[in-house]
């Protein structure tokens, strides 16, 4: 696990040593184990390692073939390089380390840009072919990790976090489309940055760069695997035992493994099938917020039942403190709160380990979220004639939500009356919690509604384009291929990598993704029973009464914060001349969310939590 950068200059200028080391610096949590570049006239790669295989100087980055003609910077894991340097050793390559990285130049050498798909494993990579003078960059099928680029015609620049790009002096004008995509969903979709400049390379697509032309190309596509049969039990035999390996997969390393343990269904399963493969106790990390134990007592219960070596670590989080710190390593506004309690348990656990294993993926997989329930009822509802849901009924839970802003089941049915006259699409992007109309009608100025003109909702986009008939499964796939990279692995790698730990997901293994994507929705979503099959497939691994526990969040208190800890730095960041003066929302509106919030009259915290993150991102800036 590293972190990479690189610059090309196409003209053939010789690329600056200080602005390559200068690039890697601001990577060294990524990779604190070694630093190294590698110039070759108007090419520059550069490398911060974080050592998980092979620890000796064989292992350092950039690595080339024999002769020197094709050179890589890598970051992430491949699983199955033992099979393919097996394989590349009987046609006569020559390796000089036990590293993985190393498969990729021996592998391009036989298979070009299409040895990519040889690769099980997270990955974003660069590789530079001297020979050809073309650069490839490649990214993983569901955007395990990042990748970022930027191209004005004749310099060419990457690295793992757009603070690397920025340091070599890119201009940083914001992107009016992307903020406005941030307020609606709370993180920015690919391939867009907040940035103008700098573009994310979308997962499971590939960038070749020859000469002046730059092409990016998909290689995989989420959900496009082939229907299983509709045996339930063979199901449930074949879901555990890839499950376990690829779980068995993710525990090879030189270096100590741990687990995150939330105590829900998908990291207690992956600890389970852990603790049948490992010779010694598997060190498991949970964390919990003070005066709320619940979350702890859960994964301490599946920490006893698997005999775990169990660390736990209660916190009193300093919002005030934490926040602008956060802010300003996450390069781009991030609207998603999970990243504190991410954030603590990542700097937690990399105390006792280097490599953590979790449970990302499973929710996505299996329909875990409450709006694959909600947008079955939203079906059901929508039967009925529509006055009665849009009118009526729409009134009523809102007139109680008045009475209680902060009851969850009270804020799903509205979203489910909302929804239930629209389109698949619409409904998706309604359910999936996109920012209401009107309430953007309210908080955009006249000048930014002109800036970013009429813009499509890109979430109903992306389950337009899925072709999936299964409307379970289309709804997965829609998240797979955007909420998962663009907010979930997002977080869980800036918050890890920050703390130069590595983490794993063995439910985004894509070999077993695309088995479970040839599951019927119906075995996923059974009535409104989520992740129906998972939890049968599991029944006999995890103790019964956790299957029947009700899934939890791993939200920190936001909604409390603002009227309490982060009150005054709210009022005083969002309703001051600064913010005023960016010209994007309507401050009285802002004032309006806030006196509200307070008064407890509704919960705003969603949205002002994503003011707060913007505002504070401004005034971080480098």
């Amino acid at each position: 696990m590293c972190g990479i950068a690189g610059k090309l200059n196409l003209g053939g200028e010789p690329v600056e040593p200080e602005a390559l080391e200068r690039m890697a610096r601001l990577l060294a949590h990524r990779g604190p184990d070694d630093q190294s570049v590698l110039l070759d006239g108007g090419l520059g790669l550069a490398a911060r390692r974080l050592a998980i295989l092979d620890l000796s100087p064989a292992g350092q980055q950039p690595l080339a073939n024999e002769d020197g003609s094709i050179w890589v910077v890598f970051n992430g894991e491949i699983y199955n390089f033992p099979e393919l340097r097996a394989e590349l050793e009987t046609k006569g390559h020559r390796f000089r380390s036990r590293t993985d990285t190393e498969i990729l130049v021996h592998l391009y050498e036989e298979e070009g840009p299409g040895a990519v798909e040889r690769l099980r494993g997270m990955f974003a990579f660069a590789l530079w072919d001297r020979r050809r003078r073309r650069l490839l960059l490649a990214r993983d099928r569901l955007g395990k990790k990042p990748l970022f680029y930027a191209f004005d015609g004749r310099t060419f620049r990457f690295a793992s976090e757009m603070k690397a790009i920025l340091a070599d002096g890119m201009a940083q004008e914001v992107d009016p489309l992307a903020l406005h995509y941030y307020l609606s969903y709370r993180y920015i979709p690919h391939p867009l940055t907040i940035f103008r400049s700098i573009r994310k390379l979308p997962p499971a697509h590939l960038l070749l760069l020859s000469g002046d032309m730059l092409r990016i190309k998909p290689y995989w596509q989420v959900g496009a695997s082939a229907g299983q049969d509709g045996d339930e039990q063979a199901l449930c035999q074949e879901l555990v035992q890839r499950l376990q390996e690829a779980v068995r997969l993710r525990m090879a390393s030189d270096v100590p493994v741990g687990a995150f343990l939330s105590g829900g269904i998908d990291s207690s399963a992956v600890v389970a099938l852990m603790a049948e493969v490992s010779p010694a106790p598997v060190r498991t990390f949970a964390v919990g917020f003070e005066g709320d134990g619940d979350d702890l007592e859960r994964a301490r219960r599946v920490a006893r039942a698997f005999g775990t070596a169990h660390h736990e670590l209660v916190v009193k989080p300093d919002a005030v403190g934490l926040l602008p710190r956060l802010v300003c390593h996450l390069d781009e506004p991030f609207g998603d709160p999970s990243i504190i309690p991410t954030w603590y348990l990542a700097r937690f656990a990399r105390e006792h380990v280097t490599v953590a294993l979790n449970g990302d993926g499973g929710d996505e997989t299996f329909a875990g979220y409450g709006k694959y329930w909600q947008n079955r009822a939203a079906g059901w509802l929508g039967v009925l004639p529509r006055p009665f849901h849009d009118g009526l009924l729409d009134r009523s839970i809102s007139f109680l939500r008045r009475l209680a802003p902060e009851t969850r089941r009270l804020t799903s049915l509205q979203a489910i009356c909302r929804s239930a006259s629209l389109s698949h699409p619409e409904r998706y992007a309604v359910l999936s919690g996109t920012l209401e109309e009107t309430a953007r009608a309210k908080l955009y100025t006249a000048d930014f509604r002109a800036a970013i003109g009429n813009p499509p909702d890109l979430l109903a986009e992306r389950y337009r384009a899925i072709p999936i008939e299964d409307r379970v499964n289309r709804m997965l796939a829609a998240d797979a291929s955007g909420f998962l990279p663009d907010d979930l692995l997002y977080k869980m790698d800036m918050a890890t990598m920050a703390h130069g730990l590595e983490a794993r997901s063995p439910f985004l293994d894509h070999r077993f993704v695309e088995f479970a994507f040839g599951i019927p929705g119906s075995f996923k979503l059974r009535g409104l029973r989520r992740k129906f099959i998972l939890k049968k497939a599991l029944s006999g691994i995890l103790p019964a009464d956790l299957l029947s526990l009700p899934k939890r969040g791993f939200d920190p208190p936001v909604a409390r914060w603002l009227r309490e800890d982060l009150r005054e730095m709210a009022a005083d960041l969002l309703l001051d001349g600064t913010a005023r003066g960016r010209g994007y929302l309507r401050a009285p509106f802002v004032e309006a969310l806030l006196d509200a919030h307070r008064q407890r009259r509704a919960d705003w915290s969603p949205l002002l939590w994503k003011l707060l993150v913007l505002e504070l991102w401004h005034r971080t800036r480098r």
